[in-house]
C-alpha cells in the first residue's frame, strides 16, 4: 500500500518544475546569485499577496524574527513574551537578540498564545510580545495591540506558519502588529528549496532597519552604518518562491477543503478533539492537529498512536512534543512541570495528520480509519 506523507514536496515540485528550471537557467546564465531582479520581484509580489507595503527577503525564518525584534529596539535588558507552545525558534530569536524570554500559556482549544496570560506577564522590562500564528491561523494580535496602546511594548508577529492567512480581513504585518517575521522553510505553505525567510511590515522605518541590518549594516555596498548580519535571500530560492507563490492561493484553498473533510470524517468521534478556528480567521491549515487521550497524559499513549500510524505508512507527526519552557536550553529559567499547563497538556496529547494541497479524499479516509483503529 502506498505511503501517505505528512507533507508532499514531490507533488508540489512537479507543478512548478518547468518554471523553476527556466528560472535557474536565467540565474546561472547571468550569475546573479545574491539579490538582483528575482529577489526584488519576489519581495514586491509577496508584499502584495500579503497585503503589506514592504517585504524584505532574508536567509531564514529565525533570522527574520531576530531582525524584526531588533528593528523595534529589542536588546539586552529587555523582556519579550512568547507562547510556551511554539517552535523553538520563536524563543531562540529572542535570546539571539540579547533579550530575556518570558513565557505565557496557550489557549487550550486553539493552542495559540493566550492573550490575558500574555498581558499578565508584562513588566516594566517588557519590550515586545510575539503572538505566533500557529498551524495556519492567526493569533488575536490586534487584541494585544489594542491593550498595549500607549505603552512601549511592541507586537512582533511570528507568521512562519500562516502565509495567506488573515484575521478580520488583516494579514500578518499589516497593522495588527508592527512587523512580522516568516519562514519559507521547504515544509511551509510557501516553501523554498532550502532555508529562506522574510520580514513584512507596513512601516517604512522598520523595513529600512531590517534591510540595513540584514545586509551587513548598510543599504549599499561598503556602507556599514550599523552592526549588521549576513542574512539575504538567494536568487535561486526567490525563483522557487515566485513559482510557488503564483499557486499559493489555490493550494491554501485545497488545504481548507482537506481540513473540512477531516472534520467530517471525525465528527462524532469523542476520542478525537479536532482543531478549532477562531471567529474572524481565514485558516490556511499548515498543519491539521488533533488532540487525543486524557488530561495528565505523559505523551506515551500519543507516541504509541503515532508509531502505529507510521507503521501503516501514514506520515503522522507531532508539532511540538515539548513545550519550549521544558527544553534543556531553557532549563535555567526554572520552569518546572505545571508552569504552563495548557502548553504542557498539548505537548503530551497532540498529533499532526497528513496535510498538503495534493491530499486526496481516499488518502484522508485511510488516515481516519487508521487513527480510529489505533485509538481502540
Amino acid at each position: 500500500m502506498n505511503s501517505i506523507p505528512l507533507i508532499d514536496l514531490k507533488a508540489a515540485h512537479a507543478e512548478v518544475a518547468d518554471e523553476v528550471r527556466d528560472g535557474f537557467e536565467r540565474i546561472l546564465a547571468n550569475t546573479a546569485f545574491i539579490g538582483g531582479q528575482e529577489v526584488s520581484s519576489f519581495e514586491r509580489e509577496y508584499a502584495a499577496f500579503s497585503g503589506v507595503r514592504h517585504c524584505v527577503g532574508v536567509a531564514n525564518g529565525t533570522d527574520a524574527l531576530e531582525l524584526a525584534l531588533r528593528a523595534v529596539g529589542v536588546g539586552p535588558g529587555d523582556e519579550v513574551i512568547v507562547p510556551a507552545n511554539t517552535f523553538f525558534a520563536t524563543a531562540e530569536a529572542v535570546a539571539r537578540a540579547g533579550a530575556t524570554t518570558v513565557f505565557a500559556d496557550c489557549d487550550p482549544r486553539t493552542y495559540l498564545l493566550d492573550g490575558p496570560a500574555a498581558l499578565a506577564a508584562v513588566s516594566n522590562r517588557t519590550k515586545a510580545v510575539i503572538p505566533v500564528h500557529l498551524y495556519g491561523q492567526m493569533a488575536p494580535a490586534e487584541e494585544l495591540t489594542a491593550a498595549l496602546t500607549g505603552s512601549k511594548v511592541r507586537v512582533v508577529e511570528d507568521a512562519a506558519q500562516s502565509q495567506g492567512a488573515s484575521r478580520n480581513g488583516r494579514t500578518a504585518g499589516s497593522g495588527a502588529g508592527a512587523v512580522a517575521g516568516t519562514s519559507f522553510y521547504p515544509g511551509k505553505n510557501l516553501g523554498a528549496y532550502g532555508d529562506a525567510g522574510g520580514v513584512v511590515t507596513d512601516d517604512p522605518e522598520l523595513e529600512d532597519a531590517v534591510r540595513t541590518m540584514a545586509n551587513h549594516g548598510g543599504r549599499s555596498k561598503y556602507a556599514h552604518d550599523v552592526m549588521g548580519f549576513n542574512s539575504r535571500l538567494d536568487a535561486l530560492q526567490a525563483v522557487v518562491l515566485r513559482a510557488k507563490l503564483a499557486r499559493l492561493a489555490g493550494w491554501n484553498e485545497a488545504r481548507r477543503a482537506a481540513a473540512a473533510r477531516y472534520d467530517e470524517l471525525f465528527a462524532g468521534n469523542d476520542a478525537i478533539v479536532c482543531p478549532a478556528t477562531l471567529d474572524g480567521n481565514v485558516h490556511v491549515w499548515h498543519q491539521y492537529v488533533v488532540k487525543i487521550g486524557e488530561p495528565g497524559d505523559d505523551g506515551v499513549r500519543r507516541d504509541e498512536v503515532v508509531g502505529k500510524l507510521n507503521a501503516e505508512g501514514i506520515g503522522a507527526g507531532v508539532h511540538y512534543p515539548h513545550a519550549v519552557h521544558r527544553t534543556a536550553a531553557f532549563a535555567a529559567a526554572g520552569h518546572g512541570p505545571g508552569s504552563f499547563p495548557a502548553a504542557e497538556d498539548a505537548a503530551a496529547r497532540i498529533l499532526s495528520l497528513p496535510m498538503h494541497p495534493h491530499l486526496t479524499a481516499a488518502d484522508q479516509e485511510r488516515v481516519a480509519e487508521a487513527l480510529t483503529a489505533a485509538l481502540r
